[in-house]
Order: C-alpha cells, then sequence, then structure tokens
C-alpha cells in the first residue's frame, strides 16, 4: 500500500493502459481520479477501484476544463501527490495526405494536453514541496513510424518536457519522468497489420506484446518514494524491441 490516502490524478484512465494504471493505484490504497474526455467514460474505472475513486470529464487540451477539473480535485480529494498523463489519441496518414486538423489534434492532446494538467497541478505540488509527474510517452517518439508524424512529434515533445518539468520542479520536492511504451495489447493495436506483430514479436528479445500491466507495474515504482532520486529520464517498457 505505497499508495495510502495519497491523491493520484491519471488522465486518459477509461480505457487500456490508463485504466490499468488507475486499478494498480487503487490497489496500493491510492484516492485516484479518473479523468477521460467524459465523466461517463471514466466512471467504469472508478467503479471498478471503489469509493476512493473518483470520475471527471475533461478535454486536457482545453486550458478552461483543465482548471477547473484540478480546481475540484484540490477540493475534494487533496492535493495530487501523483499526476499521470497519459491521455492520448492517433489519427494516421502518410506526410502528403495528413490534413491540419488531423496535425493540430494529435499535437493538442498528446503534448498540449499533459502541459496543461502539469502546469496546474504543479501549483499545489509545489506548495506542499511534493510531487511525482509520469508522461507516458512511446517509442515511436525515439523511432518515428510511416504514417505517424503528427503522433510521433508529439510524443518525442514529452521527452523535452518531462526533462524542463524535471529542472523546474526538481528544488521542490517534484520529479518528472517518462515511460516509452513499445507495442502494447490494447484497442489502438488490435488494428496492426499481421506482418508487423510478426516482426515485433520475432525482433523484440522478449517474444511478445506488452500488456498494460506492464506499463502499469513502471509508473508505480517512478511515481513512488523509491524513485525519489530519479527525474528527467525515460523508462524504455518495450521488451527490448528497440535494442
Amino acid at each position: 500500500m505505497r499508495f495510502q490516502d495519497k491523491t493520484v490524478v491519471v488522465t486518459g484512465a477509461s480505457r487500456g493502459i490508463g485504466r490499468e494504471i488507475a486499478l494498480a493505484f487503487g490497489r496500493e490504497g491510492a484516492k485516484v481520479a479518473c479523468i477521460a474526455t467524459t465523466e461517463g467514460g471514466a466512471k467504469g474505472t472508478a467503479e471498478l477501484i471503489g469509493s476512493s475513486a473518483r470520475a471527471f470529464g475533461c478535454d486536457v487540451s482545453n486550458s478552461e476544463e483543465v482548471e477547473k477539473v484540478f480546481d475540484a480535485i484540490v477540493k475534494e480529494m487533496g492535493t495530487p501527490a501523483v499526476i499521470v498523463n497519459n491521455a492520448g489519441i492517433a489519427r494516421d496518414a502518410l506526410m502528403v495526405r495528413m490534413k491540419d486538423d488531423d496535425w493540430n489534434r494529435v499535437l493538442d492532446v498528446n503534448l498540449k494536453g499533459a502541459f496543461l494538467c502539469i502546469r496546474a497541478a504543479m501549483r499545489p505540488m509545489m506548495k506542499a514541496r511534493y510531487g511525482r509527474i509520469v508522461n507516458i510517452s512511446s517509442i515511436i517518439g525515439e523511432t518515428g513510424a510511416m504514417g505517424q508524424a503528427n503522433y510521433a512529434a508529439a510524443k518525442a515533445g514529452l521527452f523535452g518536457l518531462t526533462k524542463s518539468v524535471a529542472k523546474e520542479g526538481g528544488s521542490r520536492g517534484i520529479t518528472c519522468n517518462a515511460i516509452a511504451p513499445g507495442f502494447v495489447e490494447t484497442d489502438m493495436t488490435e488494428s496492426l497489420p499481421t506482418e508487423l506483430r510478426e516482426t515485433v514479436l520475432k525482433t523484440a528479445p522478449a517474444g511478445r506484446l506488452g500488456t498494460p500491466a506492464d506499463i502499469a507495474h513502471a509508473v508505480l515504482f517512478l511515481a513512488s518514494d523509491e524513485a525519489g532520486y530519479i527525474t528527467g529520464q525515460t523508462l524504455t517498457v518495450d521488451g527490448g524491441l528497440t535494442l
């Protein structure tokens, strides 16, 4: 119960990796604020955790909505000790076919959303002189990928954001780290071409795709007191795929 009675905020908590992260913190005794695009989307996760969890609807790319939600979290649940920026979308297309809206929306949700949530969380964290921030990036931010220029740019941007926040928050007891998952079995990867899936299975030393639990375990460590001297780093969780 490493997070007993601590307030933990998880964005993109309605499904997949985000849901598993929220559930993992719930099992560790945390008060979990589950954020999804709609309150109804987050409610399913909050109900699985139990009475210590709350569901919040929020478009993380909208600064006014983010500020309102974090004000409510502080008022109803207390100062966040941990925030996990997991919310993300994909709108894939080759560069020559990618529309402006596809570029803008992915950057707004995946990168700007993390910035807005961190900005809202850091004020109370600085007063408390304690905080753990974990940004969920991707190995695509390191390697790039055909048809994913917008997604790769956003996820790469999280690496720089992580380092800057680590430098700004360090003197106030706030750490900021990133996790770069590889291919994980979620709704978003169900549509992977068979050839790509087979290539991953052959190439990754682990010989399998990751699971949401693999990512959740890494998040729990970086959010724990045991990781208090780790900041500004990216932990790649990909079964060795990018070696």
